[in-house]
């Protein structure tokens, strides 16, 4: 019961958010209560709407009468890119139903607008899938393990994040080979840790939940694989040297005769252009960081001015980037201290035209603001700029600080519950930061029917992805679509 005529109206007011349908009233709603509600009305709230959306209707997975054709919705994805990549980024899906799934976060979110929801908005990663987990550098230079992709990032309901997360588990089990038991306890655990961690950010302080992280050091002390330990290990080892002097011979040459140095050209993955206008791309890139400097704290851009723009190249990344505009950037501080940032182009969040607009004109800020809100640590050169035909968006930050890559091809099913129950507690963290974790956890409750539900609706779901890879590899065939496999 809620105890005073300003907590029922609060709770009418919530009531009427929820009811909410079009996208301009979901992108106005709060993201959490600002008022001073008691936690434990709060949690009222969320097994109120329980009986709207009952925790078992997220089972199964039903294929919306009006769904669009799968490969029709990626290719209109394809607008906007680099064409000649294309084939790149075609022949990366189509190695494995597991990786046509990281490509495809277009074609979930168009599908989980269909399936049900409790419209309580958190900032979603919006591409949450097992891969965009990962271990890098804090500013203070520990080595923290978090959500470390945000290209599609946007204030969405909090169930997206963990079934695109839950089927993501689903598929890599499958990959490996894995038998059903272990695709489906991947999937419960992903929801019971997530549940459980919840419930305990439910009784904590708001600023308690902020300062809170998970050290990769933690990770590699209560990971049980002797062999994966070993690995984390060495890998920590390897990603705390100075990445930028590790790399630097390695990305840049410098030809006789020359003053300066210059990316190396690696085609098709790594090359430079010449704007179509004919001027330089690279006085275009120039000019672009004038404007990135204006979005860094004062300290930050003292300190990036210290360094000087010597080269860029165009430089192809992951699978659902591949073909928008990516570079690498080469800065050197006196006695050549080299400095590598990576300039990406930030391109509408494929969660907009489902859960509303963001707020954000620019849409490199809506990916560096989105970071900075779910990550408990972020870059510090993390900025956003635009520039190009159309004025397109760009976000800016270090390339590969000291940033460690999960290996889930190495994973048995013990360790795919281990990463499981990980990812799932680390989740809950980053929605806890900027949504209600009193409400979400008095939604779920303390069973585990919506972790059995959602593992249902992922083995289902993961199904779909098959069938839809299987329509891209069709599509291949039959030179619907060229295709470059690298």
């Amino acid at each position: 019961m809620l105890g005073s005529s300003d907590g029922r109206r609060q709770y009418q007011e919530l009531e009427v958010a929820l009811s909410m349908d079009d996208s301009t009233k979901k992108q106005s709603a709060l993201l959490h209560d600002a008022t001073i509600t008691p936690r434990d009305n709060r949690k009222d709230r969320g097994k109120t709407l329980r009986a709207s959306i009952t925790r078992a209707s997220h089972a199964g997975w039903i294929v919306p009468a009006s769904r669009p054709d799968p490969l029709t919705l990626l290719e209109e994805s394809n607008q906007g890119r680099i064409t000649e990549l294309t084939p790149i980024r075609w022949g990366r899906m189509m190695v494995s139903p597991f990786t046509f799934f990281r490509g495809a976060a277009a074609l979930m979110a168009s599908d989980l607008a269909h399936t049900p929801s409790t419209n309580v908005q958190v900032q979603a990663c919006g591409d949450c899938h097992l891969l965009n987990f990962g271990a890098f550098a804090t500013p203070e230079r520990n080595v923290s393990f978090d959500i470390n992709d945000f290209d599609e990032t946007l204030p969405a309901p909090w169930e997206w994040d963990i079934k695109r997360l839950t089927v993501s588990f689903v598929l890599a089990c499958r990959s490996s080979a894995l038998k059903p038991k272990f695709q489906a306890a991947a999937a419960r655990a992903v929801s019971r840790a997530y549940r459980e961690k919840m419930a305990e950010y439910a009784r904590m302080s708001i600023l308690d939940i902020w300062y809170d992280r998970i050290d990769w050091q933690h990770v590699i002390a209560s990971t049980t694989s002797p062999d994966i330990k070993n690995r984390r290990e060495a890998a920590l080892r390897q990603a705390q040297r100075r990445n930028s002097e590790y790399y630097f011979p390695k990305l840049v040459e410098r030809h006789a005769g020359r003053q300066d140095y210059t990316i190396k050209d690696s085609p098709p993955t790594i090359y430079h252009i010449e704007d179509k206008a004919g001027t330089s791309f690279k006085a275009s890139v120039e000019q672009a960081l004038e404007g990135y400097k204006a979005t860094l704290q004062e300290d930050k851009r003292r300190l990036f001015s210290r360094y000087r723009f010597v080269d860029c190249a165009i430089k192809v990344v992951g699978i659902g980037s591949v073909g928008t505009t990516c570079l690498v950037l080469l800065m050197l501080a006196p006695d050549d201290e080299p400095l590598f940032l990576q300039m990406k182009e930030a391109r509408l969040s494929v969660l907009e035209p489902y859960a509303g607009g963001s707020t954000f004109t620019n849409r490199g800020q809506r990916v560096v603001e989105g970071q900075r809100i779910i990550q408990s640590a972020s870059d510090i050169f993390l900025g956003w700029t635009e520039f190009g035909d159309n004025d397109k968006h760009f976000y800016i930050r270090q390339l590969r600080d000291t940033k460690i890559k999960l290996e889930p091809e190495t994973w048995d099913g013990k360790m795919m519950t281990e990463m499981a129950l990980l990812m799932g507690a680390v989740l809950a963290r980053a929605h806890a930061r900027s949504g209600d974790s009193a409400v979400i956890s008095g939604y779920l409750g303390n069973n585990e029917e919506f972790d059995e539900a959602v593992a249902d609706f992922s083995l289902a779901y993961a199904d779909q992805v098959e069938r839809d890879h299987a329509i891209l590899v069709n599509a291949a065939q039959t030179e619907r679509i060229k295709v470059l496999q690298e």
